[in-house]
């Protein structure tokens, strides 16, 4: 079987070329990044009365708005309780619970906006991959509890085939909190909504330069220059030269999906009981789902190999996917992609202003939340509105020493990542 390569979410209607159109040759707001955190904001400021230009390199959303895994968490890497340790209770907690609401805020756009993209509030199991991190589980999932009421729960590996058939785990957390949706579908959405707000949206039309004069802030572009009050750039993974100064302090890391072809709805139910989306413990971890037809497997990760071989990449995912359900190891693969996440020193989401240009980006791997959530941020700060107070508004990341975008070290660090997963697994009970 030939292996598609593209998302299988874009079987549902991939990112299409935008006609040109006209350029303005001044506006109140000029967004770089078609993604979720530019419409988002581009949405806000355009149903304000802001006259808005929305300019992508690529095509609207080609990035890693249509390539995610679809999980809307509003999670952050970094577990509750390491954050508590790091900059303490009050802090930490302001964070999560801001996470709370920014997935429920969400969750109520999708219903208030009839946004037809597959959610559905199904819970996540995030696998325990050695006893001893079933232990942290636990006592995480108690302080998750206790401090924010979010009704975590474990389930032991004793009984954890009532949510997935498999030995190779140790129980788990489940989280009930969360959910999933269509990443694409969600996207396509993004851009009507946009549209409809009188935004103007320019795609395959990447911004060259941003200058700071008297009159304002220039943007060049290939269609000609915009002079605009104010300029949100939401790049995230995707950003390129056009800030050196962002690239030396977010980190582009790439993650690889796979979609199985269609297994009977049989196999899907006795293989994912509840239709839950899963995660694992593990440092190099994987996370996978059904699809939200709930006709086929789809699985994400990156096990480290610095490859640009999709063949390879591809078969890696597949292999570890059949070690976590042998019985459907016949069970061809139908589409692998890749795409880019941005991470920054400190793990947390960023919004803040430089030299007159407003910055929303650094979602480190949970964008389908946070990028929709700081986005919006972005354009309520612009708008001086009392709503834009986020915990994320402050100071930009630290630049990473010796790094000017090219994440050379990477591959070395992955090999530690995984050193540090394969001692793990030696040390199972």
């Amino acid at each position: 079987m030939t292996i598609k390569m593209m998302p299988f979410w874009w079987e549902s209607g991939a990112p299409k070329v935008h006609p040109k159109i006209d350029l303005a040759s001044k506006s109140d707001v000029v967004v770089v990044g078609a993604g979720y955190a530019g419409l988002s904001a581009a949405i806000t400021l355009g149903r304000a009365g802001r006259s808005v230009q929305v300019f992508d390199k690529m095509s609207p959303g080609e990035g890693a708005s249509t390539r995610n895994g679809g999980l809307a968490s509003g999670n952050i890497k970094i577990s509750f309780s390491q954050l508590i340790k790091t900059i303490g209770m009050q802090r930490a907690k302001a964070i999560y619970e801001e996470g709370v609401v920014a997935r429920q805020k969400l969750f109520k756009f999708i219903k208030e906006e009839k946004i037809e993209c597959d959610f559905n509030l199904s819970g996540r199991f995030i696998a325990a991959f050695t006893p001893k991190h079933f232990e942290s589980q636990a006592k995480e999932a108690q302080l998750l509890n206790n401090e924010l009421g979010l009704e975590a729960y474990m389930i032991s590996k004793t009984d954890q085939h009532k949510e997935i058939a498999t030995d190779m785990y140790f129980g788990g957390m489940i989280r009930p909190d969360l959910g999933g949706l269509h990443p694409a579908k969600f996207h396509a959405a993004l851009l009507k909504l946009t549209k409809k707000a009188s935004v103007v949206i320019h795609g395959q039309c990447p911004v060259t330069k941003i200058l700071e004069t008297r009159k304002g802030l220039v943007v060049t572009t290939p269609l000609g220059e915009v002079i605009s009050r104010d300029v949100i750039i939401s790049t995230n993974g995707y950003t390129d030269r056009l800030d050196k100064w962002l690239q030396r302090r977010l980190i582009p890391i790439k993650s690889r999906m796979i979609a199985t072809e269609q297994i009977p709805a049989e196999t899907i139910a006795r293989l994912m009981p509840n239709k839950r989306l899963f995660g694992e413990t593990r440092t190099l971890f994987h996370y996978f789902r059904p699809s939200p037809d709930g006709t086929r497997i789809l699985m994400g990760g990156n096990e480290g190999k610095n490859t640009n071989d999709p063949q390879r990449n591809s078969n890696e995912l597949k292999n570890y996917l059949y070690k976590i359900f042998p019985d459907i190891s016949d069970i061809n693969i139908s589409h692998y992609w890749d795409g880019n996440v941005a991470f920054n020193l400190d793990f947390l989401p960023r919004l803040f202003k430089r030299r007159g240009v407003t910055y929303a980006t650094g979602f480190c791997g949970s964008g389908v939340v946070w990028a929709w959530w700081i986005g919006q941020k972005a354009a309520l700060k612009l708008l001086n509105d009392c709503n834009s107070k986020t915990q994320f508004d402050g100071e930009p990341p630290g630049a990473l020493p010796l790094y000017n975008g090219n994440p050379w070290f990477l591959p070395a660090i992955m090999i530690w990542f995984k050193l540090k997963d394969l001692i793990g697994a030696s040390s199972k009970k």
